[in-house]
This record gives C-alpha cells, structure tokens and sequence, in this order.
C-alpha cells in the first residue's frame, strides 16, 4: 500500500514563497536541501499535523516564473475557520477565485498556482 508524502511546487523565490506559505497557510519549514554546487535548494513545509509535506523547488538556473498552462491542478486544504481564513485571505489579496455554491475558493501563490480552501465538514 502507497501513501501520500509529498507534493512539489518549483518557484522563482525561495524566500518570498516561504513567507507566502507561512502567512497564509500556517505552513513551516521542517527540512531543507541544497545542492553543494547551489544549483538547487529544495524545502520541505509541514502543516504540524499530518506528515504530508509541501515541497517548493528553487532552481538556480531559473529565476522566472514557470508557465502553469491554464493551472487545471491544485493543492487543497482544509480551514478548521473557514471565515477567518477567508477574511486573512481577502486582506491578503491573495483569493483568485471563489465559489459560494460549493463553498469553496481558492487562493493563489507568488507564481501563480492554486490553493483550493475548504471547510471542515
């Protein structure tokens, strides 16, 4: 039987996308990897309940942002608070898309990809 570990974001700036996932997530590093040549740093970003992991991938070589295509994928989580994670996400300015019938919104990172919020149910 196989079960989820991680899932990997590449990103043009490190330090601003862990400030990002800290902010608005809650997220924290928990392990990191750097090439010894520095072609690479990856971190590891746990939520302090499960022991999935969010892996975001700085490549030396590619300090742009990476074209998401129409970012048909997405990360989701879950918001014990779903109102005061949506109120801290909309001061933020960081929502991109919602959708009261579902319940659901997401929001959306420094390069562009997509956190669906959910509510407990």
């Amino acid at each position: 039987m196989l079960t989820f570990n991680h899932f990997n974001f590449n990103v043009s700036d490190l330090d601003r996308s862990i400030r990002f996932y800290e902010e608005a997530l809650g997220l924290k590093e928990v392990r990191r990897k750097e090439a010894e040549d520095g072609s690479f740093v990856i971190v590891f970003l746990g939520d302090g309940k499960t022991a999935f992991r969010l892996e975001l991938t700085a490549l030396r070589d590619h300090p742009q942002k990476y074209d998401l295509g129409e970012c048909e994928f997405h990360l989701a989580m879950q918001a014990e608070d779903y109102e005061a994670a949506h109120k801290k996400h909309a001061d933020m300015g960081c929502i991109c898309f919602e959708n009261p019938a579902m319940g659901i919104y997401f929001i959306a990172d420094p390069d562009g990809y997509w956190i669906e919020i959910i509510p407990t149910r």
